[in-house]
């Protein structure tokens, strides 16, 4: 059994992460950030859940730009082939939820 305060976590670098648990095939991590994280494009599902701060989200759709501010108990589902990165606005705490090997 774990128990994890996600609004006391912090990390030594941003996106730095705990560990949560190993699905199979998956993993749980909760990040913490105070820096964007580039663009990129995951090879399998991706759920990015704001514990605590706000995020802007970018992304692609119809080869379009786009960004939504997530706040705390948002959520932001990304399939494969998704292009996107996440920009903090101050620091914030991401549960991340991914195929297993994913950075």
């Amino acid at each position: 059994m774990k128990i994890i305060r996600s609004r006391e976590f912090v990390a030594n670098r941003a996106w730095g992460a705990e560990l949560v648990a190993t699905i199979p095939n998956a993993t749980v991590r909760l990040h913490w950030t105070d820096q964007p994280y580039h663009w990129h494009v995951n090879d399998g599902e991706e759920v990015f859940v704001v514990m605590d701060g706000e995020v802007d989200m970018h992304y692609r759709q119809d080869g379009q730009e786009q960004v939504v501010t997530l706040l705390a108990g948002d959520l932001f589902f990304a399939d494969s082939g998704d292009a996107h990165y996440a920009c903090p606005r101050g620091v914030a705490r991401v549960l991340v939820i991914e195929r297993a090997g994913s950075e």
